[in-house]
């Protein structure tokens, strides 16, 4: 029997320095997300950011937390109970981290008497830190738990044509009758050896300008390639003039150099430009998170009209959208009937 494990990011129980220490403990601590050796790692996580960044961190989640909990939470249960409705296989959701865990979710679906799993990170991209520490952490618990189940993952969506025509619609949607003079793609920000780190020829992620759009097999697992490609078909897809759109990264943490140009100082620019109308999408999620209503939608805002500007549009993501709701069903049942390969 199939059954479908939607997986995304996480939460803490709730926007309190214990939970979040513990939340966070265990997302930094994870090799894929500070990839340095365990002793430097802990060294730094449990001796310096775990010191400080939780009271830090449950301020910026109070502002954001919703009455039912956690939005990311809420949005990806709403997301799976929709799903549920228009497929006919069981469809479990977990977190990478918090208490909403892999195995759980695992554990409910062979419950379910499920033994071929299709496991869905709800990320478009791929990433050392997002769908790669899903499937190997998912592929350890099947190793030691469920020896008796298979797993498929769904591949990053990021170019697929209809991914792309769902989110196009969503962003012409939320714009409609607003003035802007600039959409900016924002992305999750990652340190650029993660780039390097995933590039499977060992020499084409040079990072230059010109790697990304130069054909290589290394795009399959390069998430700057994979950005920068959402935002070249979406503005393609929504015939947007040249110059009236870029990309930017965010939430970089430590010194080492992270992908750029950085959001917050590419707002400041455009601030600083004359730009009095933005919008702002956040591809890299397919749920509001801390990142987008917290980082993006108040401090990008702050930065913007300290920086002059005046409207600050920010376009939620994906979320529970009855298109993306279709979307995402239709790629199950494509599966359900024949295999991965297909959707």
């Amino acid at each position: 029997m199939k059954g479908i494990l939607l997986v995304n990011l996480g939460s803490p129980d709730s926007p309190t320095p214990k939970d979040v220490k513990k939340y966070l403990g265990e997302f930094l601590m994870d090799e894929r997300v500070i990839d340095i050796p365990l002793i430097a790692r802990t060294a730094l996580v449990k001796g310096i950011i775990l010191k400080t960044r939780p009271k830090q961190s449950a301020a910026a989640y109070k502002k954001i937390w919703w009455d039912e909990g956690s939005p990311l939470i809420v949005l990806s249960k709403r997301l799976q109970n929709k799903i549920q409705k228009q497929v006919d296989i069981p469809v479990t959701l977990a977190m990478r981290y918090g208490s909403m865990t892999i195995k759980k979710g695992l554990q409910e679906l062979v419950e379910k008497g499920v033994d071929e799993v299709l496991l869905f990170p709800l990320y478009p991209q791929f990433a050392m830190a997002t769908t790669e520490t899903i499937t190997a952490l998912a592929e350890e618990l099947r190793q030691q738990y469920f020896p008796n189940i298979t797993i498929e993952t769904v591949p990053a969506f990021y170019n697929k044509q209809d991914y792309i025509e769902v989110l196009s619609n969503s962003i012409k949607k939320h714009l409609k009758g607003k003035d802007y003079q600039h959409l900016l793609f924002s992305y999750h920000g990652v340190p650029e050896r993660h780039i390097r780190k995933s590039d499977v020829t060992k020499s084409h992620c040079k990072i230059d300008g010109s790697c990304c759009i130069t054909p290589s097999k290394a795009h399959e697992f390069c998430y700057r390639h994979q950005c920068l490609e959402v935002t070249r078909l979406v503005s393609e897809k929504l015939q947007l003039k040249e110059g009236s759109y870029s990309t930017s990264f965010q939430s970089r943490l430590g010194f080492d150099p992270w992908l750029q140009p950085y959001t917050d100082r590419t707002i400041e620019r455009l601030g600083k430009q004359g730009i009095k109308n933005m919008a702002i999408v956040t591809p890299a999620f397919v749920s509001d998170c801390l990142e987008t209503l917290e980082e993006i939608a108040m401090e990008g805002q702050e930065i913007f009209h300290e920086m002059g500007g005046k409207n600050f549009i920010t376009i939620p993501c994906l979320n529970d959208d009855d298109e993306f709701v279709e979307l995402l069903s239709n790629w199950i049942n494509k599966w359900t009937e024949t295999n991965v390969e297909t959707m």
